[in-house]
């Protein structure tokens, strides 16, 4: 088969999506790759893909300029003609569901990684956007040849009982896969000051400014290092700008960090990772990799988190927006060694069970293979 990927930007696809495609590779599949592309181009050309670069802007409201993207991708998928297209997050399934039909694609996967900002945004233009948005993904999904991929039950329940999407066509795959290998337990624990990480885009959405305030409440109480890692995403209405968060490295609440390569050693060195997001995730991967490493959890009690965060076995669970909570769980986990180990020991089993890349590939190819069939 030539299975083309639709995403849309090259370092989301290099972090989520690579081991899906290397795997489809080697099962004699020709992969084509449709993104924005930025600072991951050459290493996917280097894994032996194809790289069709696509002029996309993730926030951009020019209608004008969206049919030119649409239009983009009707050339693309004729050109390259692929056997399967799938599309990972709402702009590729939106597009990507047009340039399909247009081109008669055999077969189309639609992945809907968790809900986005438009399905929390207030106000009336948020309303009827996520009105419009809910019309046009029903159409999306009406293809014969088509499946849609959720990553929790909550986010199928809404849909399925919206009428965007028949039960027949919903797979449940859990996240995009973690490596147990490389996001694995340290050999020892951290000593010193203790480190409690989020790290994720720098999004309020994320829950950013919660974890700012409960970072005020622990250091009144405990010695702690509460530390941000990630970018301001200025495509995001949602972002946080680096000049705040700057702001709030000197001011000492918090260390802010940037973007890292070395996620996995990061969060080795870390004792408890939180991610209080407001908006429903479809499974964060940030969780799941902190889970892979045996790192003890706290998050809010919305959807996606809640499919890795098994309330008091590998973490806890807060209700969303409480950051008194919030932070009482965290210092819960940093007061009790053994409590640490034991949720640690118990989020990494999770992670073996039912998040690894394995899994997850595995589950996406035979949905590939089921559908041309």
């Amino acid at each position: 088969m030539k299975v083309l990927y639709l995403v849309t930007e090259d370092w989301y696809f290099w972090s989520h999506r690579l081991a899906l495609a290397r795997a489809a590779k080697r099962r004699g599949h020709e992969v084509v790759v449709v993104t924005s592309v930025n600072k991951h181009g050459e290493m996917i050309k280097k894994e032996g893909f194809k790289l069709v670069p696509w002029t996309l802007d993730r926030s951009g409201n020019n209608p004008l300029r969206e049919l030119g993207s649409v239009w983009e991708l009707v050339c693309v998928y004729r050109r390259h003609r692929p056997d399967v297209a799938h599309h990972v997050a709402l702009k590729p399934v939106l597009y990507g569901a047009v340039a399909s039909a247009v081109a008669k694609t055999p077969v189309t996967v639609n992945a809907l990684a968790g809900l986005g900002h438009i399905f929390v945004a207030k106000g009336v233009r948020a309303f009827v956007v996520r009105k419009i948005l809910t019309a046009v993904l029903r159409l999306a999904m009406r293809r014969k040849k088509s499946g849609a991929i959720f990553q929790n039950p909550d986010d199928i329940n809404r849909f399925v009982d919206a009428g965007v999407v028949h039960p027949s066509k919903v797979s449940l795959i859990k996240g995009s896969g973690v490596d147990t290998g490389v996001f694995a337990p340290p050999t020892t624990e951290p000593s010193g000051v203790p480190i409690v990480l989020l790290h994720s885009r720098m999004l309020k959405t994320k829950g950013v400014y919660d974890f700012l305030e409960a970072a005020k409440l622990l250091k009144s109480r405990i010695q702690v290092r509460m530390v941000l890692a990630g970018a301001p995403d200025p495509h995001n209405p949602a972002s946080v700008n680096l000049a705040t968060l700057e702001k709030w490295n000197r001011e000492g609440y918090v260390e802010y960090w940037g973007q890292k390569e070395n996620m996995p050693e990061i969060i080795r060195r870390s004792s408890v990772v939180v991610l209080p997001s407001l908006y429903g995730e479809g499974v964060p991967r940030s969780l799941i990799e902190a889970a892979s490493a045996a790192r003890p959890l706290v998050a809010y009690d919305i959807a996606g988190c809640r499919e890795i965060v098994r309330d008091r076995v590998n973490g806890f669970l807060a209700p969303a927006g409480d950051v008194k909570a919030l932070a009482g769980h965290i210092k819960k986990l940093l007061v009790d060694d053994d409590l640490r180990a034991r949720m640690g020991a118990a989020g990494r089993k999770i992670v073996e069970d039912e998040f690894c890349v394995e899994r997850v590939v595995g589950e996406t190819l035979d949905l590939y293979g089921k559908l041309m069939s």
